[in-house]
């Protein structure tokens, strides 16, 4: 095992157990993640009542956005304000070692915390998934992860030039997953657009929509809509 893998194991121990005394919070973070794909279903299956890939998408896009999730916006941009990523700064190892153990962590406390709330969904909504689909759908989960993890961690960077990194994260994480697309601003599109597919996309494989681009939802349904239109 190389050294930058142990590092990273050995800084991911430690995370997890200082985050293990954080549940509430880790309660609120597992709310907010689920609260847009949960909108979205409950919109769109009024929309589409009976459409069976509207659910599964949605469900299953619960669950990868738990896995996906990331907040560099204040897990790094907050050292960066208070001055205390100096600390890192002085250790023989890269900065972004302790960046990455914290984000595994919150993502491991957020899929095993917000799992339950996951499969109650899926059985209250008669979620009927296709295992070929879901181990077609695995491969993008950490695809997902890294590059939603690669896109934050980039605009949390910010902190070093504005006091605004939050505003900077939150509008580049404009993802869709309760707003429309077709309502946002064509630069919001190009902003977006790697959280945007990194968060749909293995919802998208496994409800079955379809596997290109072009069959991508705007992550509040629309593309499931336009699919629905099409096939009628």
């Amino acid at each position: 095992m190389s050294r930058l893998a142990q590092l990273i194991i050995i800084r991911l121990r430690q995370e997890v157990l200082e985050w293990s005394g954080s549940w509430w919070f880790l309660t609120t973070l597992v709310v907010q993640a689920v609260v847009g794909p949960l909108i979205g279903l409950f919109v769109w299956t009024a929309v589409f009542p009976g459409e069976e890939y509207v659910v599964s998408y949605y469900v299953a896009l619960m669950l990868i956005t738990l896995m996906t999730e990331s907040f560099e916006q204040f897990t790094l941009a907050e050292r960066i304000y208070d001055g205390t990523l100096s600390h890192d700064l002085l250790r023989p190892q890269p900065v972004v070692i302790g960046v990455i153990g914290a984000n595994l962590a919150i993502r491991s406390w957020l899929t095993i915390i917000g799992v339950p709330a996951v499969v109650l969904t899926g059985v209250a909504m008669g979620v009927r998934l296709d295992p070929a689909a879901i181990l077609l759908a695995l491969p993008a989960v950490p695809l997902a992860g890294i590059m939603m993890f690669l896109w934050t961690y980039g605009l949390s960077l910010t902190g070093f030039w504005t006091e605004r990194v939050h505003a900077v994260v939150g509008f580049g994480l404009l993802g869709g997953l309760g707003a429309g697309f077709a309502y946002v601003p064509t630069v919001a599109h190009v902003v977006s657009l790697p959280s945007r597919y990194a968060s749909v996309y293995g919802g998208v494989v496994v409800a079955g929509v379809g596997a290109g681009p072009s069959e991508i939802p705007d992550g509040d349904g629309k593309g499931l809509g336009r699919r629905r239109v099409r096939a009628a």
